[in-house]
């Protein structure tokens, strides 16, 4: 069972410290545990209990009314508020709750609402980037385990490979060739899996190479395909200082081509790219510059 402290559960919850403590002093709200050298701590049962009060309280209850329910009746409120609303945090909430107890079905019956409610390319947007940012926080305040992490992103892999096999190639006459792959070193392929469907959904074609793709693979694919645009991110595998050369090398790789790179590590870099090479905030962002690149040709 795991321990949380104070600041845990605020990052978990948005409850603020000081009133977590004025709810467990006026409306008992629930009792933290104490270590040997006594101090507090909160264990899943409790995170998952102020999680379902959060939701409640962000949908209008009030807390004197929240504290009375019983665990089940919380639960069940907060299926309710899940399933027939859009707001996004109460789906980031819910999201991170079925995390914690590695629900399987919570988690994709969550997805699946908001996938009928808004259509798969806005869930992907409005719900999974935003929750996967704020586990990419909790991550690395070392409040969430790596076992988390990967059960949760296998199962949004899951929901991305669904979706695009479900993709019936309707290429266009001004249709371009893509070539989408993760350098060597790195492995986070969601964001990429996520623009490969775009990018077919828009009648593109696309040659998915994955995730840490050795680079003589990468040209010998390159030779095959030959296609009109290559799209990579970067998120781990250089440091700051490696950025400049690597890029330089690889814009080497693909002369007279549209290179789009995406990732965090390039954000400072953007205004520094090789002609021909093109640092991306986001897919509406690829869109409009492939526009204005076809423009402009």
């Amino acid at each position: 069972m795991a321990r949380f402290s104070i600041r845990d559960i605020e990052k978990f919850t948005g409850v603020k410290a000081h009133t977590l403590r004025i709810w467990e002093q006026r409306y008992n709200i629930l009792t933290p545990k104490r270590t040997d050298t006594n101090i507090r701590y909160y264990d899943d049962a409790d995170l998952k209990q102020l999680l379902g009060i959060s939701i409640l309280i962000n949908n209008g209850y009030r807390i004197s009314k929240a504290a009375c329910m019983c665990r089940e009746e919380v639960d069940g409120k907060v299926r309710e508020i899940t399933e027939h609303t859009v707001s996004d945090s109460n789906q980031i909430m819910g999201l991170v709750s079925a995390m914690l107890e590695l629900d399987e079905p919570a988690f994709n019956k969550l997805l699946n609402t908001q996938i009928l409610q808004l259509g798969f390319e806005q869930t992907v947007i409005k719900v999974l980037f935003p929750f996967l940012k704020h586990l990419g926080m909790l991550w690395m305040t070392g409040t969430v385990h790596p076992a988390h992490e990967h059960f949760v992103t296998n199962l949004i892999k899951q929901k991305l490979y669904v979706a695009i096999e479900g993709q019936v190639p309707k290429y266009k006459n001004d249709s371009l060739k893509f070539l989408l792959y993760l350098p060597e070193g790195e492995s986070h392929e969601i964001g990429l899996l996520f623009a490969n469907y775009v990018l077919r959904c828009r009648g593109h074609q696309t040659i998915y190479l994955g995730q840490n793709t050795p680079e003589e693979d990468i040209v010998q694919v390159f030779e095959l395909y030959n296609p009109d645009v290559v799209f990579l991110t970067v998120t781990a595998c250089s440091t700051i200082d490696e950025m400049p050369s690597f890029i330089e090398h690889t814009a080497s790789l693909w002369k007279d081509k549209q290179i789009y790179i995406a990732g965090k590590m390039c954000d400072g870099l953007k205004e520094h790219l090789p002609q021909g090479m093109n640092w991306v905030k986001d897919l509406d962002d690829l869109m409009e510059q492939m526009d204005r690149n076809k423009k402009a040709n």
